[in-house]
């Protein structure tokens, strides 16, 4: 299980990350836009460096749903590795087989 204090920053961060979307992609998109000019250009720049960091979609980490581990993370089950063999060999997960030979 993984450090409560490490899942709850994650799930600040998506929340900050969703919060600021829409302002973050404006900025982006006049930044690379080149037919502005070069100083408006470098203002939306700033304010872009000016929103807080753990806004920035970059900063999450998939975390396991259930065990709250980082690494292993499959995307479409939302699970790590080690969680999904858990709830495999129990017979929670449908379609699922342990396999043995």
């Amino acid at each position: 299980m993984a450090k409560v204090s490490a899942i709850e920053k994650n799930k600040r961060r998506r929340k900050l990350a969703k919060q600021y979307a829409g302002k973050r992609a404006a900025l982006k998109a006049i930044a690379k836009d080149s037919s502005l000019s070069m100083e408006e250009r470098f203002q939306a720049q700033l304010k872009l460096a000016e929103l807080p960091r753990n806004s920035s979609p970059v900063r999450i980490r998939n975390r396991c749903e259930v065990s709250g581990r980082p690494r292993g993370f499959y995307r479409k089950l939302k699970m790590s590795r080690v969680a999904l063999r858990d709830l495999g060999s129990k017979g929670k997960v449908p379609g699922m087989v342990k396999s043995s030979w």
